[in-house]
């Protein structure tokens, strides 16, 4: 059974809400530091951190794993994955983004964010399967498995892509080409790139923070 997300409620009354997911291996807890940071500059802002469930990883020789989906092939510029589990991930954040209006916040209020595979997930939800328009996305040190071939149906989602330049897991090829995609078909997208791996320094969060005040501030 999977673990219920780590909700970090807004320090004065919520009007906007980050759904924020975690990359492979890691769990709800990873990025409690940054929302807290976040919350210093926006205490507006309530943050829901979801929880991966257990699962194999074949990349990984097959050890079970907090995971959105399963990677079955994992090469410099490309992934295969388990397109089905990647599904059901969409379906936890469409039910996170849902459960958000009923307590009064607009999805033009909620943003998506994401670092690596749950970046993933974001950048699959929000271009693939949300018929609404969100606050924004926030992509953290990913890549976009399932642009390929896809005709965009939401080019209006802002997006911010933020990536190490010496990414050694997922290759900032990998993040610039979602990037340009989105780009190309219209999205009002903006990169950025910091001189760290596969990681989040205090610049990024800094840039996260502006970001977020021009969205939801």
């Amino acid at each position: 059974m999977t673990a219920s997300p780590l909700v970090l409620e807004a320090r004065l009354p919520a009007t906007a809400c980050v759904i924020w997911l975690h990359g492979l291996g890691a769990d709800r807890y990873d990025f409690e530091p940054v929302a807290l940071a976040l919350q210093d500059v926006l205490p507006q802002l309530r943050f829901i951190l979801p929880q991966a469930p257990r699962r194999p990883v074949t990349i990984n020789g097959g050890w079970s794993m907090p995971s959105w989906y399963d990677i079955l092939d994992m090469q410099p510029e490309e992934r295969a994955i388990d397109e089905a589990q990647l599904e059901e991930s969409a379906d936890t954040v469409l039910a996170l983004i849902a459960s958000q209006q009923d307590l009064g916040i607009a999805s033009e209020r909620i943003v998506l964010a994401g670092f690596s595979q749950g970046g993933a997930v974001v950048y699959h939800t929000a271009f693939n399967r949300c018929s609404e328009l969100l606050g924004g996305v926030l992509a953290l040190s990913t890549y976009a498995p399932t642009f390929k071939g896809l005709h965009l149906a939401s080019p209006a989602h802002p997006v911010f892509c933020l990536h190490g330049r010496f990414d050694d897991v997922v290759s900032p090829v990998l993040g610039r080409r979602a990037h340009d995609w989105l780009r190309h078909h219209g999205a009002p997208v903006e990169w950025r790139e910091y001189p760290i791996s596969h990681e989040v320094s205090n610049a990024e969060i800094a840039d996260i923070a502006r970001w977020l005040q021009q969205r939801l501030g």
